[in-house]
């Protein structure tokens, strides 16, 4: 009886909480530029943004698990109750475009501003907000080389959520490899026609919008084999007459929902176009260079993902530090009959490692967001630093994730392991994190060999030279410099042993992570405990700040040297092994 009554206390709450006061801290305290935008307008941003999260999202959350979208025999899908009427209300709000240009009704404020409040969709509702993600990362392509006229037409319906984007690259027989794309475009005399078949295509259908319009990769008629012919096409459910307005249905639907782990509300579909005549395609930028703007544009997806990864852990955090607050179980240590959980030793240091870790993670989020602001004005040595940072950022937050929504589980005990408290599916929601815009073995040979070694870890010096500025004073911080430093020319002398490097990039890419978030959250202290001594009044929220920068360089900051370890000693014993012996 006890057992059934502990299940109803402790049945779903989401309760998610939009963490305001830590992102406007960031903003307006740890920035290079943080002058650029008033306090009046950061505040009034975050807290309607948050309301909306919090009211709107987040008690959809688990219901949409339950209750996943269904795809019709029309080949239309209906998604998860609520969620249509949730995105209308983001919609309104103008939430799409934060950061577009207000030429095509965006709202024009900086990429931070985006990059914090999309934090706030994405850990009320991680299914729901993949939607507005992908919308946002098909405007950036249009922004990016679209002509006049495509501009025009699309960006302020996309922006005001009249129709949504997405992005079409996998193939059944294509993942990674680009370059084996069979998709084909051919040009009939007037229009471009595209016939093939696309996987995984988040939102590919759905009921939230109008229209929908597809990026695609394909390969012109007559192109070379591999990356070169490939090109990128938009591609709209509904074609558009040349006053905008929606004509008849495009040569293209949704053929089936794949059954998943975790996201289960994000419709992912399989997408078939041109079953009949071929799908009308508009194309996008210059014939063969398709591959060359995904990758641009997958800077942007790689940071929302190591965002995502940040998000989903604060969800993790607010419900295992609800529930330790409440569950009453065993007699801590030197502590009265009745305490919650959250007075055993080891839960309260769970949930420290849960709270430094994502501070770490939001402070490398929204530093990161202010240098992809500058290398998008043309700054050079912010195009290389963001280049840098960007398969850290994806590959670190969501490596992360997987620990922090772990150890939300193992807090609630067996009632994580249940469905009932949420906790597993935030876990199940965090696994696709590491796999879905490059797996993280990807980011990390991304790092080594095109971020690293490509100018013999001149950009990496550089990291090091802006994060020594303000670690001078900081010993324990300053050993592991010293030890990054000479990992960095370790890799450089051995650069000519590729398959060496490879069996060593994962470490590298997680310690030099480690690094920064050491680096960030010694900042925040030195903050803190400037306005401390200046006589601010918030002083438990300050005081936590600091405490949180000495748990991290004693609890998390070791891993470093872990990590750098195998980088300089790790790779002989995985290039010796055979493969009969694994």
């Amino acid at each position: 009886m006890a057992f059934i009554l502990h299940k109803l206390l402790f049945r779903i709450n989401m309760g998610y909480i939009s963490p305001v006061k830590d992102t406007k801290f960031i903003l307006e305290n740890l920035l290079e530029n943080q002058n650029e935008i008033e306090s009046e307008t950061i505040d009034a941003v975050l807290e309607e943004a948050g309301k909306l999260a919090n009211e709107n999202l987040a008690p959809l959350y688990h219901s949409g698990d339950k209750i996943p979208p269904k795809l019709r025999q029309d080949h239309e899908v209906e998604t998860s109750p609520g969620f249509k009427e949730g995105f209308k209300a983001l919609a309104s709000g103008g939430w799409i475009g934060v950061s577009s240009d207000p030429n095509y009704q965006g709202m024009g404020l900086p990429f931070r501003m985006a990059a914090a409040v999309n934090e706030y969709w994405q850990g009320a509702n991680l299914s729901f907000a993949l939607c507005n993600l992908l919308t946002q990362g098909i405007m950036d392509a249009l922004t990016l080389v679209g002509t006049d006229e495509q501009k025009k037409l699309y960006l302020p319906k996309l922006n005001n959520g009249l129709w949504t984007g997405t992005m079409n690259l996998t193939e059944p027989q294509s993942g990674t490899d680009l370059s084996t794309i069979k998709t084909k475009a051919f040009f009939d005399g007037e229009n471009w026609k595209i016939k093939g078949q696309k996987i995984y295509i988040t939102y590919g259908e759905h009921d939230f919008s109008e229209n929908i319009v597809h990026l695609v990769l394909a390969r012109t008629e007559g192109a070379p084999e591999g990356i070169k012919g490939i090109s990128t096409f938009l591609i709209p459910k509904f074609l558009i007459d040349e006053n905008g307005n929606l004509g008849k249905r495009n040569d293209l639907k949704c053929v089936s929902l794949e059954h998943k782990l975790g996201i289960k509300a994000s419709p992912t579909a399989v997408m078939s176009y041109g079953d009949e005549d071929g799908a009308i395609g508009y194309m996008l930028g210059d014939e063969g260079r398709g591959i060359e703007y995904m990758f641009i544009m997958m800077n942007r997806a790689r940071f929302d993902v190591g965002l995502q990864g940040m998000a989903i852990s604060e969800t993790a955090r607010q419900k295992a530090l609800e529930y330790a607050n409440t569950r009453i179980q065993g007699i801590p240590i030197n502590k009265s009959k009745g305490t919650p959980i959250i007075g055993h030793g080891d839960v309260k240091r769970q949930l420290l490692l849960m709270k430094c870790l994502t501070e770490a993670m939001r402070i490398f989020i929204l530093v990161s967001s202010e240098v992809m602001e500058k290398a998008n004005k043309g700054d050079e040595f912010s195009k290389n630093l963001e280049s840098f940072l960007i398969p850290i950022i994806k590959g670190w937050c969501t490596e992360l994730a997987q620990e922090v929504t772990s150890l939300g589980v193992q807090i609630h005990g067996g009632m994580g392991f249940i469905e009932e408290t949420g906790a597993a599916q935030i876990m199940r929601d965090a696994r696709i994190l590491p796999i879905y815009e490059g797996t993280n073995g990807i980011q990390a040979n991304d790092l080594m060999f095109r971020k690293t070694l490509r100018d013999n870890g001149k950009t990496a010096f550089d990291l090091l030279s802006k994060i020594n500025q303000d670690i001078k004073e900081n010993a324990e911080i300053l050993k592991y410099f010293k030890t990054t430093t000479d990992v960095i020319n370790h890799i450089v002398e051995m650069k000519d042993d590729k398959e060496a490097l490879s069996c060593i990039s994962y470490d590298y890419m997680m310690g030099f992570g480690y690094l920064i978030g050491a680096w960030l959250m010694n900042k925040s202290k030195t903050k803190a405990s400037a306005k401390l001594q200046s006589g601010d009044t918030d002083k438990e929220f300050l005081k936590a700040k600091i405490l949180s920068s000495d748990f991290y360089n004693l609890h998390i900051l070791p891993r470093v040297r872990m990590h750098f370890k195998v980088v300089t000693d790790g790779s002989n014993i995985v290039m010796k092994t055979l493969d009969s012996y694994i």
